[in-house]
């Protein structure tokens, strides 16, 4: 009988100790999978930015530098004709004034068109540099759901913070299963409570203590590991 008792609290011991292990576990898949995906995003939003940034240094180098208008053949000097008759000395003296001015306004037409040219790419530039400052302004997934939680005063389903999210921000895809490891990574670092309802589970934000303390020790695991 002795036996039999010894055997059967040893395993329910290795029973429970192995139903802590694999909790554990799970959570810690939670929490990575959380952190992959908030990386994830910010990787995204960065590959946008250095798309958009090549883009307008190509357009920078492929603009032309303005070209300075040709200088008019007329500026060199003329040798004085011999004189004749006053009237026909007058006749080639306006005669090379008009084919200087002719000169100058052919040579003012292709610096004219090349300015205009130049400026094209510098209007597309411009224009391009708006879209990356608002990519990069965007806030990440795991912002929006911890600000969504601040503001609720009830405790909310992973459905329903998405379909909030998803409302609040239509340009968005929002996944139940993202935001769902979201807040389970918000629990792992102490951000965020979770209780359960019968099956369903809900979320609430953390104390302001509890965020700062579970701030704290995300630096200092992250310092261990640098």
């Amino acid at each position: 009988m002795s036996e039999n008792a010894s055997a059967t609290e040893l395993a329910s011991h290795y029973t429970a100790q192995v139903s802590s292990d694999l909790d554990r576990n799970t959570k810690e898949q939670e929490r990575i999978g959380a952190e992959i995906a908030s990386l994830e995003e910010q990787l995204a939003a960065l590959r946008h930015d250095h798309s958009v940034l090549v883009s307008i240094q190509k357009a920078i180098a492929a603009a032309p530098a303005p070209a300075r208008a040709a200088q008019p053949s007329a500026a060199a000097p003329v040798p004085a004709p011999r004189r004749k008759a006053a009237a026909s000395g007058s006749r080639k003296r306006a005669q090379p004034r008009r084919s200087a001015s002719r000169v100058t306004h052919k040579a003012e037409k292709p610096a004219a068109s090349k300015r205009a040219a130049a400026a094209e790419p510098a209007a597309d530039s411009s224009a391009s540099a708006p879209t990356t400052a608002s990519a990069s302004a965007q806030p990440t997934l795991v912002d929006l759901v911890r600000r969504h939680l601040t503001e609720q005063k009830e405790p909310r389903s992973a459905a329903e913070i998405t379909t909030a999210l998803g409302q609040a921000h239509p340009e968005r895809t929002v996944k139940t299963t993202v935001v769902r490891t979201t807040l389970e990574g918000l629990v792992a670092k102490a951000q965020a409570h979770r209780s359960k309802q019968g099956t369903s589970v809900f979320y609430t934000v953390a104390d302001a203590s509890e965020a700062a303390g579970g701030a704290k020790s995300e630096g200092k695991e992250k310092a261990a590991t640098a």
